[in-house]
């Protein structure tokens, strides 16, 4: 196991190229045992980093303390690691259809250091046959390399979840993969380093982005099962989540709940599946009839808050309280409570965004969309989109002093069920 060992006896160093929700968790773990390069496009994010801070808010002050890392945007001083990992955002464009610029890029900046002996590794979730059919070409391109006779190639899918700190990258299982058997390996050997909870070697690079897309698609799609019961359950005016508490009493239910689908993971990774069916000749039925479903939950949403706020009300005020895709992170890429508000906006319905977790300018240059520091009294509804903490101590009370009296509570995730009295209430 020669890179391995060479690693683990600092012989040699890992890169890992993207140091954002996934990189950096995963460049700070590593720097534990072995010498690391976290590299960056971003010399402000590198900055931050090299002070000890998470432009990202996952990771705290102390977790940089005591590793043997360097943070750098140098192209030469990534020239001297060995063993890069890949862990930059894979997107959706604005019609759905995947955006392999980060990757392709990353691919590019990779090859211009790639040296004979090296171990290039990719965690960007993408689609079966991207890291070979895609990353791989430009990797050798670049660097004028051969793939086998030169250096070797692997997948390794990322498991992070923003804001959990129980499952974590040493406390779930990683599947890894590798070029043949060698590389596959040795690359299971460098991640066993930092993963407490063991490796899967899967048994190639095309399994391993496989079972990471079928993760998130499998949820999608539960999830929005739960919306399509949602919207059939609100026309006979029963309560979704009582009927879920109901159900979840049988051993073998799974507890999914109803919710706006955001974030970049599950919101978007049905698409690159999709994608590259249909670059095969498949339509998807019953991937694509889900993300359909779950998209329109926003204007749903919207569509319902209109008809109530504009009858009630001829100068209709709206407070949404959460903006980042899920509770309890800074994370708002691909937030769908946006396309709820836009809608609003539309009608020329008065709209405030508050959330304690985003950041005001990231919002503003996102979205467009300026927060609110201080919420109003004379609110027609309210949206809680996200269970923060935070909300989580708000009471009927706090309510009533922020809505006129008709107005209405909609709580996404049904964290209010039963406690609000003095004003409508409505959750999905």
């Amino acid at each position: 196991m020669k890179i391995y060992q060479d690693l683990l006896d600092k012989k040699e160093k890992l890169a890992v190229i993207g140091l954002g929700y996934v990189g950096l968790p995963l460049a700070l773990e590593f720097a534990k045992k072995i010498s690391v390069i976290g590299f960056d496009i971003n010399a402000h994010r590198v900055e931050l980093m090299r002070n000890g801070i998470d432009p990202s808010k996952e990771v705290g002050h102390e977790e940089f303390k005591d590793r043997d890392i360097i943070f750098t945007d140098d192209l030469e001083l990534l020239r001297t690691a060995k063993f890069y990992i890949v862990a930059v955002p894979t997107p959706v464009d604005k019609y759905n259809v995947p955006d392999l610029k980060p990757l392709i890029g990353a691919s590019t900046t990779v090859g211009k250091v790639l040296k004979a002996g090296d171990y290039v590794v990719y965690e960007s979730t993408t689609y079966p046959g991207c890291t070979e059919e895609d990353c791989l070409p430009v990797l050798e391109k670049t660097s004028g390399l051969k793939l086998g006779a030169d250096f070797k190639l692997g997948y390794s899918p990322e498991r992070i979840n923003p804001g959990d700190k129980k499952n974590t990258l040493r406390t779930v299982v990683k599947v890894t993969s590798g070029s043949d058997a060698e590389a596959a390996e040795e690359i299971a050997s460098t991640y066993e380093l930092v993963v407490d909870a063991g490796v899967h070697r899967a048994p190639s690079i095309k399994v391993a982005e496989a079972s990471k897309i079928v993760e998130n698609t499998q949820r999608d799609m539960n999830i929005a099962l739960m919306n399509e019961l949602s919207l059939i359950f609100d026309r006979m005016g029963i309560n979704t989540y009582d009927v879920i508490e109901a159900a979840g009493t049988k051993w073998n239910f799974l507890k999914f709940q109803p919710g706006l689908v955001g974030g970049h993971c599950i919101g978007v990774d049905p698409y690159y599946l999709t994608h590259k069916a249909a670059s095969l000749g498949y339509q998807s039925r019953v991937i694509a009839a889900s993300r359909f479903i779950n998209d329109d939950m926003a204007k749903y949403l919207a569509r319902k808050i209109i008809k109530y706020v504009l009858r009630n009300s001829d100068n209709p005020r709206v407070l949404v309280k959460g903006v980042t895709f899920k509770e309890n992170v800074s994370d708002i890429r691909n937030s769908k409570i946006v396309d709820t508000v836009e809608e609003l906006l539309a009608f020329n319905i008065h709209v405030d965004v508050q959330d304690p977790y985003a950041e005001h300018a990231e919002v503003k240059e996102e979205y467009g969309l300026q927060l609110t520091r201080q919420p109003g009294t004379d609110y027609d509804a309210v949206i809680i989109t996200v269970p923060h903490d935070q909300y989580r101590q708000y009471d009927d009370a706090y309510f009533a002093s922020i809505t006129r009296a008709h107005g209405v509570v909609v709580d996404l995730k049904g964290i209010y069920k039963g406690k609000i009295h003095s004003r409508l209430y409505w959750s999905l």
